[in-house]
């Protein structure tokens, strides 16, 4: 994505509610960036300082301590949320009763009923609810996606996904009450790109929750297991107590031939798998007494570089184009609003049965 680019249609107007770190990170840096694509035409924090932030770059911005009235001011295309998890559904159903185009930071909801509702207002303003999981668009993440259609690896029989960090958190996002810990601000991003690799729907579940390095009440670990009716297993963690020398790869996938792994954010990964053009002999258990012998067999093992076709988008910006084509363009947005709403349920379910979560 490049702001070099002739659009043929006019930037989308977009209203921020929240300043805080995810929206300056991962949503105003983009708007900074492509000013053919994106203009701020309003913005609303309780802050005064972080209001000044966003008037210094767009002078015209409106700027709002309360969301309401931001949402009654005209002239705007998108309504951009980044708020405290614990307010996400009120200021979506609030955005959407409006009309507006509305975009959600994760989590959407923290439990599996409030999604409901929002899906239900989703519906009642023409489907204009669309929500910030840009794993879907990680390089790494597209490179697990081609991995699984790869017949090198043979019959896959489990996916691990994995986010590490090393963290003593102090922010709200620490503090349960406030609708934070891992399992929220981590897991749904993960838990979705398992179901996406995943060839089937989960029928089991297992998980729990920790606290390792953070320092509110909340935790900062979370992993869990799917399992489907096949022989797939996802094996999903965040893990924000991992010393950044320990960290390993963000997914690892692993058949009966070798295993596929690739580093976070990296768009290149390997292959390491039996020759592809060795054939394994012909041989039967049995029950008699064996012999006193290795069985190990001799093989050859490749590792081969797994890499991105050229020109793949990834990433942020392939995200916010996205949003870009849907608002202005009416193209389908590559995310549906149920499968954020599968996330929020497996997010859910790990708070509701885990001690730790409660």
């Amino acid at each position: 994505m490049t702001s070099k680019v002739d659009y043929q249609r006019p930037p989308v107007r977009v209203a921020l509610i929240g300043l805080g770190r995810a929206m300056l990170a991962d949503h105003y840096s983009i708007f900074k960036a492509h000013p053919a694509m994106f203009k701020v035409v309003a913005a609303c924090d309780l802050l005064r300082e972080r209001r000044d932030t966003i008037a210094a770059d767009f002078p015209g911005c409106r700027m709002f301590r309360q969301y309401k009235d931001l949402l009654d001011e005209r002239d705007i295309d998108l309504v951009d949320i980044a708020t405290c998890s614990n307010d996400h559904v009120k200021h979506a159903l609030a955005s959407l009763s409006k009309g507006h185009w509305t975009l959600l930071e994760t989590p959407i909801a923290l439990t599996f009923e409030d999604a409901q509702i929002l899906r239900g207002a989703a519906m009642k303003a023409k489907n204009r609810l669309l929500v910030m999981h840009r794993g879907l668009f990680d390089a790494d993440f597209q490179l697990a996606q081609l991995a699984m259609d790869d017949p090198r690896l043979g019959e896959i029989y489990q996916i691990k996904v994995r986010k590490e960090d090393y963290v003593r958190r102090d922010d709200w996002q620490a503090v349960k009450r406030m609708g934070g810990g891992a399992a929220y601000y981590g897991m749904p991003d993960l838990i979705l790109q398992a179901l996406k690799l995943l060839p089937m729907q989960p029928i089991q579940m297992w998980s729990e929750l920790k606290r390792v390095a953070a320092l509110g009440d909340a935790e900062d670990y979370a992993h869990v297991c799917l399992k489907t009716r096949g022989p797939v297993t996802a094996d999903i963690e965040f893990n924000g107590g991992v010393l950044p020398q320990e960290r390993g790869p963000s997914f690892e996938i692993r058949g009966d031939r070798g295993v596929f792994k690739v580093l976070p954010g990296a768009t290149q990964g390997t292959l390491t798998v039996v020759d592809p053009g060795f054939s394994f002999p012909r041989r039967r258990s049995s029950v008699r007494t064996p012999e006193i012998k290795d069985l190990h067999e001799n093989f050859e093992v490749k590792t081969i570089p797994f890499e991105l076709p050229k020109g793949t988008i990834h990433g942020l910006s392939a995200f916010w184009k996205h949003v870009y084509d849907t608002v202005r363009t009416a193209t389908p947005f590559p995310l549906a609003l149920e499968d954020a709403i599968e996330a929020v349920k497996f997010s859910h379910l790990m708070k509701k049965t885990s001690p730790f979560g409660k």
